[in-house]
């Protein structure tokens, strides 16, 4: 990513590799973005596409919180679709001036940080400018724009992880909320950083347990199932078979009937 553009790093170096694969992917209608540091927790919830027709970017997040109250955390950009069109290349154009690191992502920030509610002092970033992009054209950029909050299309790890067990105990996947989120977002942890705002040691025991929650989903197929959300080692949970392709795919995920997209062959 450093190479498609040197300075647009840290939490910047999404765009310009977005821009290459929207260009590079012209048969792709969607776009789907997730940081490195979110991962699928619910393999059963079908995202309602249909709803989105008639919008090309979609975001976790609150229309009050962003265009009333300009709150910083009003949306959440580690986790989004964007649809493939001119619409969205021109967004990324608009989005991206606060990026390049230096004088102008410091300077920027300080904007940032005078404009929007209860945001602290430090450099611009990617979702505090997009915040700032609505709530001051939103007359340009807002029709098109779908604040997502009937789902987890992002879920803060530290109201989620400790729940997983209650969550497991009660519901089931395909829920895709605060039930059984669709997407664990790990905001804050920097385990191959220097700086976080969580000690890496329990950022990293909290992904291995979003982790096994997901992977448990799909080992259930196969009739086996972590000891703990907190073990890596796994344990048979039906009997042996002697055909182990019949697998016992209550969830339907390994022939799933809904297909988001049907590419031509020719």
């Amino acid at each position: 990513m450093a190479l498609l553009d040197a300075e647009m790093a840290g939490f910047w170096a999404k765009l310009p590799l977005i821009r290459k694969l929207l260009i590079s992917h012209p048969e792709i209608e969607f776009l789907w973005w997730m940081d490195s540091d979110a991962m699928f927790t619910d393999m059963a919830f079908e995202v309602p596409w249909e709803r989105y027709k008639d919008s090309n970017f979609v975001m976790h997040g609150w229309n009050e919180m962003v265009y009333d109250q300009k709150n910083w955390i009003g949306l959440n950009t580690g986790s989004f679709l964007l649809r493939n069109c001119q619409w969205s290349l021109d967004l990324l154009d608009a989005w991206s001036p606060m990026g390049p690191k230096g004088k102008i992502r410091d300077e920027a920030g300080k904007v940032l940080t005078r404009e929007l509610k209860n945001r602290p002092v430090f450099e611009a970033d990617d979702q505090s400018a997009m915040v700032y992009l609505l709530a001051t054209q939103r007359d340009k950029w807002g029709d098109k724009v779908y604040l997502e909050n009937a789902y987890y299309l992002h879920g803060y790890w530290g109201i989620l992880v400790d729940r997983y067990e209650e969550m497991i105990e009660n519901y089931h996947p395909g829920l895709g909320d605060h039930r059984w989120p669709l997407v664990t977002h790990f905001v804050g942890c920097k385990p191959c950083g220097k700086f976080g705002d969580y000690s890496v040691e329990r950022c990293l025991k909290q992904m291995d347990r979003a982790f096994n929650f997901g992977d448990n989903q799909i080992l259930q197929i196969y009739g086996f199932t972590h000891k703990s959300l907190a073990s890596r080692r796994v344990k048979r949970v039906r009997n042996k078979t002697g055909n182990p392709l019949e697998a016992k795919d209550e969830l339907g995920l390994l022939h799933p009937a809904f297909k988001a997209v049907k590419v031509s062959a020719s």
